[in-house]
């Protein structure tokens, strides 16, 4: 009489029975990196204004979304920007539907890039802080070749939670 097959064969049936009530194993928890936010944000927006405040600057900003392909396609549509069927021109496509500002401390020592019209077409050019501070507010201290004489392109904004690393105009045709 062998009592160890029994033993053993009940044995596996209690584990099995056990992994079946349990299910498939749970994923492994996230790291302490992954549960926490991003070191930068990126977002695109305009700049409302930006004004000095101590040794450095306080910037309005005004957030939106920068949308192309398929998603900037459907949202036209639902914003009645352009008929169904219809594609966005230049692949891109602006929504903008709050208009609520945020505010961002902004260095002196944040990187600042614009666009200018220089040679064949616009051109990046980095500039100070305070140049910027100076264009929101329609002026021109350095008298460069803007390509935005009106102020209206947005930029894309990089942040430390709420101090700004970078601001870099983006072009639109």
């Amino acid at each position: 009489m062998n009592l160890g097959r029994p033993t053993t064969l009940a044995a596996v049936l209690t584990v099995l029975g056990a992994a079946l009530l349990v299910g498939p194993s749970a994923p492994a928890a996230p790291t302490s990196a992954e549960q926490a936010p991003p070191r930068q944000l990126v977002q695109f927006g305009y700049v409302r204004s930006l004004v000095p405040k101590g040794a450095r600057y306080e910037l309005r900003f005004d957030p939106a979304l920068w949308l192309s392909g398929e998603t900037a396609n459907q949202a036209a549509i639902e914003d009645g920007a352009i008929p169904p069927g219809d594609t966005v021109p230049n692949d891109y496509y602006i929504r903008n539907e709050s208009r609520r500002l945020l505010s961002y401390r902004v260095p002196l020592t944040a990187r600042v890039t614009v666009l200018t019209n220089e040679g064949r077409g616009p051109r990046a050019t980095r500039i100070t802080v305070a140049e910027l501070a100076q264009i929101v507010k329609g002026r021109n201290p350095k008298h460069r070749s803007l390509y935005d004489t009106l102020n209206s392109l947005g930029y894309w904004l990089r942040s430390n939670v709420d101090t700004v690393v970078s601001f870099v105009q983006q072009y639109q045709p």
